[in-house]
């Protein structure tokens, strides 16, 4: 039973050489694109592009040469264009987004399939332009991608941030404040007790300083 599953797994991993069908290419690239939606938290807009870019590259390639070459790079440049920066250092982190494709003994190896064995799950619907398009942006002159208008998600707060507004004051690393009319006391984990000076100007907005330090 254990060799049918692996034999199973290895047919639904890996198509013969060659150039890949339109059909295959879209369904790959759609089975790809949605879990870069998934991981990387993408709109709906970037979602589309992404399936146009990965469908564009899986129907470019026609061999070894083709997995990590021209293709490869076109592609990793058009991702710059349609998502963040920590959307982009992420996926080029994963390994099985990254470098979808292996060349293996004759036949294209997906590397998504190591990580998402279930090949008939989604987590989104498919991208509107499933259907409609056929390839072709990545042979444009230029970028097309370059002077597209993606909508993208808001960027990611940075860790550890103090923030404050005219009536609260908020504390996000470690460590438990407490505030009066002119300090903020903070008994961190690490450091012991630091006092952190609060100067206020006429209009009620103040100043902070830890050590003497913006």
């Amino acid at each position: 039973m254990k060799k049918m599953l692996v034999m199973a797994m290895m047919m639904v991993m890996t198509i013969s050489a060659n150039a890949m069908s339109y059909t295959a290419a879209k369904n790959e690239a759609l089975f790809l694109s949605d879990k870069m939606a998934y991981e990387l938290n993408l709109t709906d807009a970037q979602y589309d592009a992404v399936y146009e870019i990965n469908l564009d590259y899986l129907m470019s390639v026609n061999g070894a040469g083709d997995v990590f070459g021209t293709w490869w790079s076109r592609r990793n440049a058009d991702l710059r264009y349609v998502l963040t920066g920590w959307q982009y250092d992420k996926y080029a982190a994963l390994g099985y987004f990254y470098r979808p494709l292996n060349w293996e003994r004759g036949s294209w190896v997906f590397n998504i399939y190591s990580h998402y064995t279930n090949r008939i799950h989604f987590y989104k619907a498919r991208p509107t332009v499933f259907i409609s398009y056929k390839g072709g942006n990545n042979r444009k002159a230029g970028h097309f991608y370059a002077d597209r208008r993606v909508v993208k998600p808001a960027p990611k707060a940075p860790a550890a941030r103090l923030s404050h507004n005219s009536s609260t004051w908020r504390v996000t690393n470690a460590g438990n404040a407490h505030r009066n009319a002119t300090t903020v006391r903070t008994n961190g984990h690490s450091n012991g007790n630091r006092q952190m000076a609060m100067n206020t100007n006429r209009n009620g907005n103040g100043n902070s300083h830890f050590g003497g330090r913006r």
